[in-house]
């Protein structure tokens, strides 16, 4: 998916080696993805998802910046594999660690540091555990930090980026909505 040029500065990058400048331009992808992650992205889709036995459903936003990508198959695909992660992700409740409830952290910092295993640690290492803990949990309830279900070699947010690299604008999950019946 790269460009004619981009495919011939590759190959004198590596040295006429194909594998190795097939790399290279994989990681060149991933650093222009980073770079679009600051533009605005308005345009989009919203995706369904209603498992086998209608008793699970998800509607996700993911959005894109212009209306030409949202119609494009790849896009499509995309937000049919990520309502499906969310259906399959049971434990998530927000795309991103940011999201996180603060006031949830903050009670849970507490009721974590007055454990029982914790109250025998100096105060030092006691916070440091406490915080690691904390991290651990929100990440497991953050939606772009779930292994992906189709390739658990990569999570959420590196699906993200790739299709980033791969259809050239700034991609993002801006919601989500799980419906459970009963």
């Amino acid at each position: 998916g790269a460009g004619m040029m981009d495919c011939k500065k590759a190959l004198q990058e590596c040295g006429g080696d194909i594998e190795e400048a097939t790399t290279w331009l994989r990681k060149k992808g991933m650093a222009s993805a980073d770079k679009k992650a600051s533009r605005i992205a308005a345009e989009g889709a919203i995706g369904a998802y209603i498992h086998s036995g209608s008793q699970l459903g998800v509607v996700c936003e993911v959005n894109c910046e212009t209306d030409f990508v949202a119609r494009g198959d790849r896009f499509k695909e995309l937000v049919a594999d990520i309502a499906m992660q969310i259906a399959a992700c049971t434990e998530i409740e927000y795309v991103s660690p940011e999201e996180a409830d603060p006031a949830m952290v903050a009670k849970e910092k507490e009721v974590q540091m007055q454990m029982e295993d914790m109250l025998s640690k100096p105060e030092n290492i006691r916070e440091k555990i406490v915080q690691g803990r904390l991290d651990k949990m929100v990440n497991e309830k953050a939606l772009l930090k779930q292994d992906f279900i189709k390739d658990t070699s990569k999570t959420v947010e590196e699906l993200i980026k790739e299709a980033t690299a791969e259809i050239g604008e700034k991609i993002s999950i801006r919601r989500f909505a799980k419906f459970n019946l009963g």
